[in-house]
């Protein structure tokens, strides 16, 4: 399959699933309320792209994907990668209850949030329109989601490309090491899927995707990874290319991947490569 054949997959993002990157992205007091079972659980699903239903906000109607271009808004000026891994599960329903995720593909992506003070839900800092998330066209076919699995060897590392320089944004890091993988991160999900609470930054997802028609495809970017002390400072600008990278890491150094991101060259299929040029856009 792949992702921009259609928009009609529901996207969501989950927050906290890499411990630290809440903290460096100034969002861990919005959660502080939120109660989990263990230190190191994900604090909450949120949308990004609800195609259908009356139950969603009207702005997570827009299709905000894109694999060459990222709109930086007007009047804005924190915006930030967030390097990700991204999965397509299929979904299995019973009653309107969501009752399975089988993973299909997985691929880069690029959750970007403008650091918006005031913003009530994490979902309104992260659609503010077409072209202001990235998934890469090259998606990779899934063979399962356990230890193991092809995925198991795949690395997440993302660069922010000005003026010809090439910096490491986020810490490159092992899809296996998210705080939450596999069988737990879907157990997890489920839940999260029929059971949030409209509460705090979070929200009642259920009743977004149920108006949607229990929609047989969900894609979840799966968490961001932290930042490095370079990334963690500095914002993007127009002008700017945001690069994430979802490699093998039996195949590939991650001084490899840089200089593909230095010269733009990702033609191994094994390769996730997201390349997005950042462009400010009207009001």
């Amino acid at each position: 399959m792949n992702f921009y054949d259609s928009t009609d997959i529901p996207c969501f993002g989950v927050a906290g699933n890499f411990t630290g990157h809440l903290e460096q992205a100034g969002e861990a007091i919005d959660f502080a309320n939120v109660k989990t079972k263990e230190a190191n659980e994900p604090k909450a699903i949120f949308p990004t792209y609800i195609p259908s239903g009356d139950a969603a906000p009207q702005f997570l109607k827009v299709f905000p994907f894109d694999s060459k271009k990222i709109s930086f808004p007007e009047n804005e000026e924190k915006l930030q990668i967030e390097p990700e891994c991204a999965i397509v599960f299929d979904a299995e329903w019973k009653d309107e209850k969501l009752v399975n995720l089988k993973p299909v593909c997985f691929g880069a992506s690029n959750d970007c949030s403008i650091r918006k003070q005031g913003a009530k839900k994490i979902s309104e800092k992260k659609n503010w329109g077409k072209c202001t998330k990235g998934f890469s066209q090259n998606q990779i076919a899934a063979d399962g989601f356990e230890t193991g699995c092809l995925l198991d060897d795949y690395r997440i590392a993302s660069f922010l490309i000005r003026d010809g320089k090439v910096y490491e944004y986020g810490e490159n890091s092992e899809v296996r090491n998210y705080s939450y993988i596999y069988k737990k991160l879907t157990d997890w999900m489920i839940d999260k899927f029929n059971n949030q609470k409209d509460v705090g930054p979070a929200e009642n997802i259920h009743s977004y995707l149920v108006a949607a028609g229990c929609p047989e495809r969900i894609m979840v970017s799966i968490g961001a990874t932290r930042y490095t002390n370079w990334g963690e400072t500095n914002f993007l600008q127009d002008g700017d290319k945001a690069v994430v990278v979802v490699y093998p890491e039996s195949k590939y150094t991650s001084e490899q991947i840089k200089n593909m991101a230095a010269e733009g060259n990702f033609s191994d299929i094994a390769i996730s490569a997201l390349v997005q040029s950042v462009e400010v856009c009207s009001a």
